[in-house]
């Protein structure tokens, strides 16, 4: 059963939110991840319904930078660099020479 009840706060209008009938197994989980969070059970539930359903804001960055980084290594891929993986093994190989032959750091 799922019943609501609409308040006024002095900042918003809110609502109280009553969940019947789940699963020990569902509570059990949610009380250890809110510990986990440092929240309540029901400050927890509250985030996990935020989240899910108006989006993580940090998730959606991750995803706009990601897309970003796509499109300019689409960009830059005509070029003929070297990839940041392919520098990277050519300076670990150098510095590994460096240190087996006994030259200079």
């Amino acid at each position: 059963m799922l019943s609501l009840l609409s308040l006024k706060t002095q900042e918003r209008d809110v609502a109280t939110l009553t969940v019947r009938n789940l699963d020990e197994e569902v509570v059990k989980r949610l009380r250890i991840q809110a510990a986990e969070h440092g929240r309540s059970a029901e400050a927890e539930h509250r985030e996990i319904l935020r989240t899910v359903l108006l989006g993580n804001p940090s998730h959606t960055a991750r995803h706009e930078t990601a897309d970003r980084l796509a499109a300019f290594r689409r960009r830059t891929a005509v070029r003929d660099a070297p990839s940041g993986a392919e520098l990277l093994q050519e300076v670990r190989a150098d510095r590994m020479r460096t240190l087996t032959e006994g030259g200079p750091d």
